[in-house]
């Protein structure tokens, strides 16, 4: 699965709340800068596992809400044409800090082992990672709303999306066990698993079709 490359159609189901936004004259940076306050909340809910009953039921909660916001802000500034280098960049950036937090949170707050956690956080930054050095190093510059669009776009089993989907779905079964494994240490070798085979996806695309760039 890869819901990046179905981002457009995913986005048209939200629109409406974007227009309730655009109304009410947030900028998309302020919205972006939103999405990371909750996702720094979903990290510290996560972090505070066995401090207080719920805390994988809170740190989905704000999880939901801060990817929520990640597609609000783009739809935000194609409303008020306030689309900005800066805000693409800063998207991006933003996506990283949340999903690192949230997985150390997770890792801190004693739901899975550090050493899985590690290895999700280093599946999850170099999956994205290499988008940014193919645009780099060979050239990709064409934008469709202010998105760089490239033919690793749809290359990959899991991203970002899917971790975020993942997280939320098994912290909701966080008071079940599977195969005598918690249900957050499932969701993050989900992560794991799927980030870094993604990565390999996309260097072997590269590799298997580097005459072309």
């Amino acid at each position: 699965m890869n819901l990046t490359k179905y981002r457009d159609h995913l986005i048209g189901f939200i629109s409406p709340i974007s227009r309730i936004f655009a109304a009410t004259g947030i900028t998309p940076n302020q919205i972006t800068l939103l999405s990371l306050v909750l996702g720094i909340a979903a990290g510290a809910f996560y972090g505070l596992n066995g401090v207080f009953t719920g805390a994988a039921y809170a740190g989905a909660a704000a999880l939901l809400l801060s990817g929520l916001l990640d597609f609000i802000d783009g739809g935000v500034a194609r409303i008020n044409n306030k689309a900005s280098k800066f805000g693409a960049a800063i998207d991006w950036i933003v996506d990283k800090y949340v999903d690192c937090i949230v997985l150390l949170g997770i890792g801190l707050g004693g739901m899975v082992d550090m050493r899985l956690v590690v290895i999700a956080i280093i599946g999850s930054m170099i999956n994205t990672f290499i988008k940014p050095v193919v645009y780099a190093e060979i050239g990709y510059q064409q934008k469709h709303d202010g998105k760089i669009k490239d033919p690793l776009e749809g290359i990959g089993i899991f991203g970002r999306p899917e971790t975020v989907i993942t997280l939320i779905v098994f912290s909701c079964l966080s008071a079940f066990t599977f195969f005598g494994y918690s249900a957050m240490t499932i969701a993050v070798a989900i992560v794991a698993i799927g980030t870094n085979l993604s990565a390999l996806q996309r260097v072997l695309y590269l590799y298997w079709n580097r005459t072309k760039f």
